[in-house]
């Protein structure tokens, strides 16, 4: 839904950035500004900076910035409505009840009864766990060394042996049997009528990333198949889009995911610690919940049942987070079987040295391999080597290849010219090899001359944004026209229009985008420096050197337009003017 400018403002000015920061963020106040430890990536001196006067924040050392919408968006993992929607609940502002078509509407009210009704069920189990019925249920999560304060967190319940109490106890809430059936809550039978799906298990919740109740996994306390039941997918729950326990683990923040097989083992590290496990739920690990993943991590730990099928699995998660773009590394869990037998026999210590001595992603694949050839046969070591040089080939930049190929030949004693002709051998008979581009002779890569106007423009919007003089200086030589690049345009555009009322408020600018791709851009737009630049005297010459790199840059364009629609003789005295134009324009000076 889009919210106006005006309650947008509301909000964003009635949350304070530095005090909804310190809910999350230990602050100091150094000068003007706050500074804390980075929660966007791991750093032990403080680089990150609150500023209360301009409402934004901005590390300088991973470059992550914007107002609080974006801080709340970027820590939470928020879409922009559901920051919006979070931080009016905190200011107390009252949002409009958004419009949406009849059908979208009708969607929409089916949605929310279906988390409506999960909400109801899960608490029905929570109850039911601890009642007399219960008890044998309870006794089992307590043998599994599960603690009361765990069980109370993961919201863990119990499934009654009758057959339909769930129902009949939904039904006198009101909900009727088709919406219990929908949510996957009770089955249909003709000849048996309505019945609960999950009878005589343990039940565990699945939460959204938003804590909202989707479905639910029930499993069975002794002999019984299956030996773990989950919710079908519905209208609100997609298993191969969510993981288990993400919605703890997504505010962890310790530099990576556990994914795991179950839910126990899930519970048992949250359990000890360890609050950044997840898990798959009944179903192999798919490309979308890498993607997932990767909002919140750029590397996966896997906790695979050591078992074949648990490698078996490993290996096609691997191959998969490898397309992501996500690094994976494999902890040995041998000779136990899974991560909570591991603390059960080894405490959370015993874990942890296997977590810190996780095996890299791609030297476990090879390790695997190595199992299928007899390294004694010649021909069995050779296929072996072709394999290597297939899974080498795989990788996708070149350095990559190279720093593999180096470390599996140190590892495996291979002759390095003799791998590097099998990978080569296998590039060219799959089509992955390409002509080699070599650059002339005494020249050098140069840089992006594009990315160098990109930056200068943002530079000079970030100083325009901070002092509105610098503005006044050149109101009359300087229009959003003049920015090449569309986004800064546009930035420059709603800039120029707060500047010439004597005020610049870039938090509010960002709350007009609502994109939240270009939120984040625009934040950065407004955090953009220059290095080396310690003297008044070297800002000032900066200033001065970038303005008029940026109109240099537009008249360049506006020449070569000139010349391109009307003739030489056109462009030629485009360029006259455009020379003039540089020449008469106004030196910024810094007047404190």
């Amino acid at each position: 839904m889009h919210y106006s400018e005006d309650l947008l403002e509301e909000i964003r000015t009635r949350c304070d950035i530095v005090d909804v920061i310190s809910g999350y963020v230990r602050l100091q106040r150094k000068g003007n500004s706050h500074f804390g430890l980075c929660p966007f990536h791991g750093e032990k001196t403080p680089s990150f900076s609150v500023s209360g006067s301009r409402q934004m924040y901005h590390c300088f050392g991973c470059g992550a910035g914007g107002n609080v919408f974006t801080f709340i968006m970027e820590y939470e993992s928020f879409s922009f409505p559901e920051a919006i929607r979070a931080l009016a609940e905190r200011a107390g502002v009252t949002l409009p009840e958004p419009e949406y078509s009849e059908e979208a509407r009708q969607k929409e009210g089916r949605r929310a009864r279906l988390l409506e009704v999960n909400k109801a069920a899960a608490k029905f189990y929570y109850y039911q766990l601890r009642a007399e019925c219960g008890k044998s249920a309870l006794r089992f999560l307590l043998n599994r060394g599960l603690t009361e304060e765990t069980m109370h967190s993961f919201g863990l319940g119990y499934a009654p042996q009758a057959g339909n109490a769930l129902t009949l106890y939904l039904k006198s809430k009101g909900y009727d049997e088709t919406l219990i059936r929908e949510a996957g809550l009770s089955t249909f039978h003709e000849k048996h009528g309505t019945n609960d799906r999950f009878w005589n298990r343990v039940i565990f919740p699945i939460q959204d990333i938003n804590h909202r109740v989707i479905a639910f996994g029930g499993r069975v306390m002794g002999e019984g198949e299956p030996k773990y039941l989950n919710s079908p997918e519905s209208l609100i729950f997609d298993k191969s889009r969510h993981l288990y326990g993400l919605n703890v683990a997504r505010t962890a923040r310790k530099g990576h995911l556990i994914l795991c097989e179950g839910y126990i083992d899930v519970i048992s590290l949250h359990q000890v610690g360890m609050t950044n496990a997840v898990a798959s739920m009944g179903t192999a690990f798919t490309a979308a919940q890498a993607g997932l993943c990767r909002r919140y991590t750029d590397e996966l730990l896997l906790a695979y049942d050591s078992d074949a099928a648990g490698e078996k699995a490993a290996l096609r998660v691997l191959s998969i987070i490898r397309e992501s773009a996500l690094g994976g590394r494999v902890i040995d869990l041998s000779p136990h079987k899974d991560p909570d037998d591991v603390i059960k026999k080894e405490g959370a210590e015993g874990f942890v040295r296997r977590m810190e001595a996780a095996e890299n992603g791609f030297f476990y694949e090879i390790r695997v391999l190595e199992k299928s050839f007899d390294q004694k046969d010649p021909g069995e070591k050779t296929r072996f080597h072709r394999e290597i040089a297939k899974k080498i080939c795989a990788l996708s930049e070149a350095v990559e290849r190279d720093n593999y190929l180096a470390a599996i030949c140190e590892r495996y004693h291979i002759n390095t010219d003799s791998l590097k002709k099998l990978v080569a051998s296998h590039a060219i008979n799959t089509g992955l090899a390409k002509p080699v581009t070599r650059p002339r002779a005494g020249t050098r890569e140069k840089d992006d001359p594009a990315q160098h106007i990109r930056r200068a423009e943002r530079a000079l919007l970030t100083w325009l944004s901070e002092d509105v003089m610098l503005y006044k200086q050149i109101e009359a030589h300087l229009c959003a026209a003049d920015f090449s690049w569309p986004l800064n345009k546009r930035v420059a555009a709603i800039l120029f229009e707060a500047l010439k009322m004597g005020k610049a408020n870039p938090a509010a600018i960002i709350s007009q985008f609502s994109d939240e791709d270009e939120q984040r851009e625009v934040a950065a737009i407004f955090n953009t420096r220059l290095d080396n630049l310690d003297t008044p005297a070297a800002i000032e010459k900066a200033i001065n050197d970038i303005f008029r790199m940026v109109k240099a840059n537009i008249h360049e364009l506006n020449v070569r337009r000139s010349g391109d629609a009307d003739g030489a003789i056109d462009g030629a005295l485009a360029a006259i003017a455009a020379k003039k134009a540089l020449d008469e324009l106004p030196r910024i000076k810094i007047t404190h």
